[in-house]
């Protein structure tokens, strides 16, 4: 059995508030990585499919730099902290994909774990104030505009749901495990 496996496969409320539902989504696609990744060793977070260099292993890598940029560019107005802030983003934007080769399985797993529950403390934080969804970040656009925290949720879920699918294509490769929940 996976570690995700172990626990209740997360699912959105059938009839929740649109906080609660927005959260489900998310954190079932967070569940679906964190099984499509599990229980691979080096080799298996590095196999790649076809002529595409994406790996597992760089899945792991870039959705924990998503998980902190998000939160802390957007909501927070801030820099993402380390790794993401000694990297040249501008002169190796694949950097995530490119290193997670360098790192083992645990630090890539123990990376994202990190980066998600940062995200999780960052949106609970500015859940108990009352403000709901509507909430503006930190950031503003050119133009002066400010995401909700609705539209950075949203925008986290499109990222988890395009990667989940790379994701199964990758793992089917390597083992032949396929589907979104192991229950």
């Amino acid at each position: 059995m996976t570690e995700s496996a172990a626990e209740e496969w997360p699912e959105p409320p059938l009839a929740g508030t649109e906080a609660a539902a927005v959260l489900g989504a998310l954190e079932r696609q967070r569940a679906t990585l964190a099984w499509k990744t599990s229980g691979l060793d080096a080799a298996g977070l590095r196999a790649t499919l076809g002529t595409s260099s994406v790996t597992l292993g760089g899945l792991l890598k870039h959705l924990a730099h998503v998980e902190d940029s998000h939160f802390a560019r957007l909501w927070l107005g801030i820099p993402a902290g380390a790794p993401w802030n000694t990297v040249d983003w501008d002169n190796d934007p694949d950097w995530a994909y490119r290193t997670a080769a360098e790192d083992t399985p645990e630090q890539l797993r123990t990376l994202w774990r990190e980066s998600a529950a940062r995200s999780r403390a960052v949106v609970e934080e500015a859940l108990s104030t009352g403000g709901g969804l509507d909430q503006l970040g930190a950031y503003v656009t050119r133009g002066g505009g400010r995401p909700n925290l609705r539209r950075i949720l949203l925008d986290l879920v499109e990222e988890y749901a395009r990667h989940v699918g790379h994701a199964d294509l990758i793992r089917d490769s390597v083992d032949g495990l396929t589907g979104e929940d192991p229950g």
